[in-house]
């Protein structure tokens, strides 16, 4: 079999000598939807992240099943640029899953991710990101829930790394080609960009057009540097694992508003976000499970992530605290109620 692929690709350069690209989806709102827990789902169960070892001991077990969260598109934040993040502002600038009508023409019934951004009425430039309620992390193994409502890592996805690849990540990527976003506008003026990130925690920003269309439209970006024949490119060889392992994960949308643009409430919806590019080795099927022996690349982000958690955890925790304190009008009227039929 592998005798034969190699035969392909030489009569594929000997014929053309053209390249021909991957694509895949980075993420799908879609798929972002909440369906945990069953009687009142509010995270997305394949992207569920457990913080509450960051919480310490003084949390009991109940509490500590609350200190959850994931990717479910509730959870991710708007943050405004520091010159226009006042009190009202921010609090006005959040991210809410809506739903497309049944009869629409694209994507109908679909979920997709919308966005409230409240800008400054002040003439000056501005920026808002959206990005996920945490780093999302590249090397993270599935996990199931079990019926006393821990995550457990599956025998057979231990090393795999693969937890969120297809809901922020993508492996096995190198040179890209294009990127495109289907995007909702509604006439805004205002610029979009999205902030992707590779294995050496490189960023790097890609405008990708402006929002000033109504419906949807699918923005794309090409890659000006991508070289389509394979005859004009460098050839290298490189070793592979742990060496070459590269990946593309999503960080965030910025949009930018000019200072010449009036500001106030500013909304549009995300469907997906689609990257086609060259894969970095060819995807045979190996002999030995690399990471399944060795946990290199586990390891190596391990303490990111660790960390990631713990700034995670500690804000997550610090809200949970805050929402215990907050009034609650639902529970005064429950304890009034009581208390009126135990004096009658």
């Amino acid at each position: 079999m592998k005798r034969f692929f190699i035969l392909v690709v030489i009569a594929t350069l000997c014929l053309g000598g053209t390249a021909v690209a991957e694509q895949s989806t980075l993420i799908n709102f879609s798929e972002l939807v909440a369906d945990y827990p069953p009687d009142n789902p509010t995270e997305d169960q394949d992207t569920l992240l457990d913080f509450s070892d960051t919480a310490g001991s003084v949390f009991s077990e109940e509490e500590k099943q609350q200190m959850r969260t994931s990717l479910a598109i509730d959870n991710w934040e708007v943050v405004l640029t520091s010159s226009s993040r006042f009190v009202e502002n921010q609090a006005k600038s959040l991210v809410k899953s809506a739903t497309v009508r049944e009869n629409a023409d694209r994507y109908a019934g679909d979920t997709v991710m919308g966005v409230r951004v409240n800008f400054p009425q002040n003439d000056f430039n501005s920026w808002a990101l959206v990005q996920p309620p945490f780093e999302i992390p590249a090397y993270a193994d599935p996990t199931e829930v079990q019926d006393d409502g821990t995550l457990t890592v599956p025998e057979d996805q231990e090393g795999s790394g693969d937890k969120y690849v297809g809901a922020g990540v993508l492996k096995n990527v190198g040179t890209l080609k294009s990127i495109s976003v289907t995007v909702h506008g509604l006439n805004f003026p205002h610029g979009f960009s999205v902030i992707l990130q590779d294995e050496t925690n490189e960023q790097k920003e890609v405008f990708m057009n402006y929002l000033d269309f109504n419906g949807w439209r699918t923005l794309e970006w090409e890659n000006p540097n991508y070289v389509e024949n394979v005859r004009n490119r460098e050839l290298r060889e490189l070793p592979l694992y742990p060496n070459l392992q590269p990946m593309r994960k999503l960080i965030g949308f910025r949009i930018y508003k000019d200072g010449s643009m009036s500001g106030g409430d500013f909304i549009t919806y995300i469907k997906d976000v689609t990257l086609t590019y060259d894969l970095a080795v060819l995807d045979l099927q190996r002999d030995i499970n690399n990471e399944q022996v060795w946990g290199i690349l586990q390891e190596r982000e391990r303490a990111r992530r660790e960390a990631e958690l713990r700034r995670l955890g500690n804000v997550q925790v610090q809200r949970y605290l805050e929402q215990q304190k907050m009034d609650n009008p639902e529970e005064r009227q429950q304890e009034g109620g009581q208390q009126q039929g135990g004096g009658e």
